[in-house]
Parts: structure tokens; C-alpha cells; sequence
């Protein structure tokens, strides 16, 4: 017994250091692998920072924007945001296979992503936004199955939005705005049962809004304007009650707006419809919404009055209803709503005088009235808007 015991000691005497060359080497490799991606990465770039900062002779997880996990050292995140940057992405940034985050926001990146990208399984945080990629958006994202923040935003994309990236069952950020993506919305977009933001504004997008896109209850916020969508807004469920804000303007949108839509939104602050043809009154429902801080129905082919229950959204800032067939006086109520920085009721065919309580609107910026059939004086009380700018 006591020969096996000294047996073992003698083997853990031997064998341990050995153990500890095997894991230093698998450290040097690792660091070395993550080192020769960023260094692929500092040969494509001008940058000059990057040339003197990204040095051999310091560990990688010491460079600007570099960050390594504390257990095994590998690159785990990399953050280069809005550092003035030009150039393409290499292959080699395949091979950061731990990075869960990787911003490279607001610079001049160009040229298409390469498909090694997909390789890099625990991406959490792709953030690409504000620089010159081109070509498609590649269907190969969807490999990137732990993704919680695609940001293509601001870039040059084209083509249409591949229907793959709807089945990255994680994502909580969508931000495909500022492209020129064209074509349809998918359907299967509603199976992003955990999205809380989707921008697809300023593209070229077409046909009508899938009503998947509100079928997604965990939805905050739903930018879809300054695209060619037409067909009529779909209905809005009841499980749509976290719904923040909705931007469709500049689109070319038909059909009444439902009244019953806006029961569902108790949380809603921001409403933009302006710039379609939407038609019918302005929704009653709409004055149940008693936290909204914006309201643009502008130019649309709206008929009616200003309802007198306009004073019940006491939090509005920007309120804007000109362009419109309304009719009927500017109702008292709309000097109640002490919020306002900017009103607009122009183009329309009001008549009667303006209210003189609008002067009690004292952080107006913004007043836009003419073109219409108002009668009498402006009133003296309009003196009271000292922050006034633009009186139209």
C-alpha cells in the first residue's frame, strides 16, 4: 500500500507540471487565434488609432475596445462605436467564436459581410448601424440563433428582407430603417414573439402591413413609415397593450382608422399616421389614450370637427391635424393642452375666430393655422407665446 501511494504522489509530482504547459499552450493558442482575427481586422482598416493601439507587443485584452472573458481569456466582446473607422470586415472575425457582443456603429464600414460571420454562434448584440455596408441582407443570419439586437440601420442594403431572420426566436431589437430594402414585410415576422422594437422606416417597402406584425404582444414600439405601403391598417388585439409608440406615416395607407383600435392602447404615446389617405372622422376612441405626447394625422382625408374631447390628452406636445377636410371651429378645449410645443391645424376648413385661450399655450413653438376660413383678429393673447418660432 504505502509503494501505491508513493506511486501516485511521484505520478502527480510529474504530471502536474505538465498539466500546466498543456493549459498555458491552449491559453497562448486561443489568445493567438483572437489576436490574428483583430489583427486581420487592423490591416483592412485607417485607422490611427487602431495602428498604434493594436499592438503585438501587448495582450489583446488590453486593446481599445477589446474585451476578454476572466475565466479562459478569449475575446468576448468588441466594441469599436463611432471611432472613425474605414474599411471592410475579413473573413478571419469568423474566428471570434466566444464574442456575444460586437459593435461597430457610426463608421465607414463597407462591402458586404462576409459569410464566415455565421460562425460566430454566441453573438448576442450585432450592432452594424450607421456605416456603408451594401449588397443583401444575408439569409445566413439566422445561424445566430442567441441574437438579441440585429442593428443593420443606415447602411446600403437592398433587396428584400430575408424571411430566415424571423425565426431568430430571441431577438428583442429589429432596426432595418435607413436602407433601401424593397418588397414585402414578411408574414412569418410575427413569429418574433419576444420583439420589442421594429424599425424598417425609410426604405422602399411595399405592399400592405402584415397583421402578424401585430400579433406580437410584447411590441413597444412599431416604426414602419417613410416606406410605399399601402392596403389599410390592421386590426390591433387586445394583447397589444404595451404598444408605445406607432409611426406608419408617409406611406400610402387607405381606409378609416378603427376607433375600437385605441381601447387596446392604454400605454400608447406616440401616434403617426400623417401623409397617407386614410379617410373618416378623427376616432373617438383616440381620447381614451390619455398618455400621448404626440398625434399626426396631417394630410390624410380625414372629414369632421376637432372633437371637443381633444382636451382630454392633456400630455400632448406636438399635436398636427392640418391638411385635412375638417370642418366646424377650433374648439376652446385645445387651450387646455399646456404641453403643446407645436400645433398644427392649417390647410383645413375651419371657420369661426381663434380661440384667444390658445395664448395660455405658453411653450408653443410651433403655430400653424392659415389656409382656412377663420374670421375676426388675431387674438392679443397670442403675445403670451414668447417661445413662439414659426406662426403660420
Amino acid at each position: 500500500m504505502g509503494n501505491t501511494r508513493f506511486i501516485l504522489a511521484l505520478m502527480v509530482v510529474v504530471l502536474l507540471p505538465n498539466f500546466g504547459v498543456s493549459f498555458s499552450m491552449k491559453s497562448t493558442i486561443n489568445i493567438s487565434s483572437g489576436q490574428l482575427a483583430l489583427l486581420a481586422l487592423k490591416a483592412r482598416v485607417n485607422s490611427d488609432l487602431l495602428a498604434t493601439n493594436w499592438s503585438t507587443a501587448t495582450s489583446i485584452c488590453n486593446w481599445v475596445g477589446v474585451t476578454c472573458g476572466s475565466r479562459h481569456h478569449r475575446v468576448i466582446a468588441l466594441d469599436l462605436f463611432g471611432m472613425n473607422l474605414s474599411g471592410t470586415i475579413p473573413p478571419d472575425m469568423g474566428n471570434l467564436s466566444f464574442v456575444a457582443f460586437l459593435d461597430i456603429g457610426n463608421n465607414s464600414f463597407h462591402g458586404s459581410l462576409p459569410i464566415e460571420l455565421a460562425n460566430l454562434r454566441r453573438l448576442k448584440y450585432l450592432i452594424l448601424s450607421n456605416n456603408n455596408f451594401n449588397g443583401g441582407i444575408p439569409s445566413w443570419l439566422d445561424s445566430l440563433s442567441k441574437l438579441q439586437n440585429l442593428s443593420l440601420n443606415g447602411n446600403n442594403f437592398v433587396g428584400v428582407i430575408p424571411s430566415s431572420l424571423c425565426f431568430l426566436s430571441k431577438l428583442e431589437f429589429l432596426k432595418l430603417n435607413n436602407n433601401n430594402l424593397q418588397g414585402h414585410i414578411p408574414v412569418e415576422i410575427g413569429n418574433l414573439r419576444n420583439l420589442r422594437f421594429l424599425y424598417l422606416h425609410r426604405n422602399q417597402l411595399s405592399g400592405s402591413i402584415p397583421s402578424s406584425v401585430f400579433s406580437i404582444s410584447s411590441l413597444l414600439e412599431i416604426f414602419l413609415g417613410e416606406n410605399q405601403l399601402s392596403g389599410s391598417i390592421p386590426s390591433i388585439p387586445l394583447k397589444m397593450s404595451s404598444l408605445q409608440t406607432i409611426y406608419l406615416s408617409l406611406n400610402n395607407l387607405t381606409g378609416h382608422i378603427s376607433s375600437d383600435m385605441f381601447d387596446r392602447l392604454p400605454q400608447l404615446k406616440k401616434l403617426g399616421l400623417s401623409d397617407n389617405h386614410l379617410s373618416n372622422s378623427i376616432p373617438m376612441g383616440l381620447f381614451n389614450c390619455r398618455k400621448l405626447e404626440i398625434l399626426s394625422f396631417s394630410y390624410n382625408d380625414l372629414e369632421g370637427t376637432i372633437p371637443e374631447e381633444i382636451g382630454n390628452l392633456t400630455m400632448l406636445k406636438l399635436l398636427f391635424l392640418g391638411g385635412n377636410n375638417l370642418k366646424g371651429e377650433i374648439p376652446r378645449q385645445i387651450g387646455t393642452l399646456l404641453n403643446l410645443d407645436a400645433l398644427g391645424i392649417e390647410r383645413c376648413h375651419l371657420i369661426g375666430p381663434i380661440p384667444s385661450i390658445i395664448g395660455n399655450l405658453t411653450l408653443l413653438k410651433v403655430l400653424l393655422f392659415g389656409e382656412n376660413n377663420l374670421t375676426g383678429e388675431i387674438p392679443q393673447q397670442i403675445g403670451n407665446l414668447t417661445l413662439l418660432e414659426i406662426l403660420e
